[in-house]
């Protein structure tokens, strides 16, 4: 209970919850207070379970050391003498897995640890291999961080974007030596992880920041062989990354695309997320132009770069300029169809898609039909009514009149397509 008011001045009330045992001789208000029966500990229980829940602290005593099922427990903290098989139980409290979770900690305020063995009745290798303590991991901290950097040497760490990816992609231009580098990585990220905010690390921020930035970019896909060995970046590893790491706003869909500056703060920038939304932005915009040989000569430009990445033929790095070269000259090719569709008048449109159209049934008085069309369809029209059902069925109806006189009203095709164009021009 002590402890509960003590996390109160630091946390919300929310935050925490006490889980205890009441009897029979305790006074009423203290069970009125404390006292849960189990359905209400389950519901605690499942609550802490819940990554959004803002219980983030259980407080017990003895309790919970058995049937205790919460993999996102990662931390314990230890203030009571526990030995042999109820300090087992603990610690197992501690040791599900979870996503970006990749060791349990105990705090151990009372010492209990300072002969693990003793306590756990086992010999001190075994204890060796499955405790340690945080100090120790300090000691091999530095010697971690060199045997990950050494692979670099000569590599200018202070250069930013695709340019700096591509110096350290050149240092590890193979894949036994990109293996080695992701085997000392690996190493380094737990021991980071495991640390971290441990002030000891901030003296190698930059160092490691720059490190997990080229893991990212030149681990495998996920269907390569390498994939056991390039592992997920802990949750520590992948906070720093998006806190410090990547510049700029996220761009929404249109900007993507239609604006060079961002294509280009992607290319500076790479960030996993923008890049992702980038490419889901380019299959859009070529949908909304099936027609286009162009726009489907940049879809197979598209597909043949996921096919290769796919493949694990080319690495993230060689991924995002290729993606990126599509985004521009999607852009390009936009703005040249947009200027090509400003120069053209609704009837010159018309015109053109006619005489594509035309075959030995349709009659040659192509300027006769776009004319009256475009007579009728004037009339009918109205500003938004491409929004609205009345004003497509009214537009639908006139054009369909328009076709009758010249018998082809049952060319769906040609009606298909010239009702699109005057949905666009008109």
């Amino acid at each position: 209970m002590q402890y509960k008011e003590a996390l109160d001045k630091y946390f919300p009330e929310q935050a925490s919850k006490v889980i205890i045992s009441t009897t029979a001789n305790d006074k009423f208000d203290f069970k009125q207070k404390w006292g849960i029966d189990k359905s209400q500990q389950e519901k605690i229980v499942d609550e802490f379970n819940d990554a959004t829940s803002e219980l983030k602290f259980i407080i017990v005593t003895a309790k919970l050391l058995t049937g205790f099922d919460a993999p996102i427990c990662q931390t314990m903290y230890l203030d009571k003498s526990l030995k042999d098989h109820t300090l087992l139980q603990a610690i197992c409290r501690t040791n599900r897995l979870y996503p970006q979770k990749t060791f349990g900690c105990i705090v151990d305020y009372f010492g209990v640890f300072d002969d693990a063995a003793k306590a756990l009745e086992f010999d001190e290798q075994t204890v060796q291999q499955i405790i340690t303590n945080l100090s120790e991991l300090r000691e091999k901290f530095p010697q971690a961080m060199q045997d990950a950097l050494a692979h670099f040497e000569g590599v200018d760490k202070k250069l930013a974007g695709f340019e700096g990816l591509e110096a350290a992609q050149s240092a590890i231009n193979t894949n036994d030596k990109k293996d080695a580098f992701a085997k000392d990585f690996k190493y380094l990220a737990k021991l980071w992880e495991s640390l971290s905010p441990d002030k000891v690390l901030d003296v190698y921020n930059e160092d490691y920041k720059w490190l997990a930035q080229v893991f990212e970019f030149l681990k495998p896909p996920p269907d390569n062989i390498g994939k056991r060995l390039w592992l997920t970046l802990g949750a520590q590893t992948t906070q720093l990354i998006h806190e410090n790491l990547h510049v700029g706003e996220v761009h929404t869909l249109d900007e993507f695309v239609l604006d060079a500056d961002a294509i280009e703060n992607i290319f500076n920038n790479p960030d996993p997320r923008k890049v992702k939304q980038l490419e889901k932005d380019l299959i859009q915009r070529f949908k909304k132009h099936t027609g286009n040989s162009e726009f489907k000569k940049l879809s197979k430009r598209l597909e043949g770069l996921r096919d290769k990445a796919e493949k694990g033929l080319i690495t993230s790095i060689e991924f995002i300029k290729e993606l990126c070269s599509i985004a521009k000259d999607t852009v390009k090719t936009e703005k040249e169809l947009e200027q090509a569709l400003q120069e053209k008048s609704p009837k010159s449109a018309l015109t053109e898609l006619f005489l594509a159209l035309k075959t030995a049934q349709t009659p040659a008085v192509v300027e006769r039909i776009v004319s009256d069309i475009d007579a009728i369809v004037r009339v009918v029209n109205f500003p938004g009514w491409q929004n609205t059902t009345a004003g497509e069925r009214e537009v639908q109806k006139s054009l369909r009149k328009a076709l009758l006189k010249y018998k082809l009203h049952k060319d769906q095709v040609l009606f298909d397509k010239a009702y699109a164009y005057i949905k666009e021009y008109y």
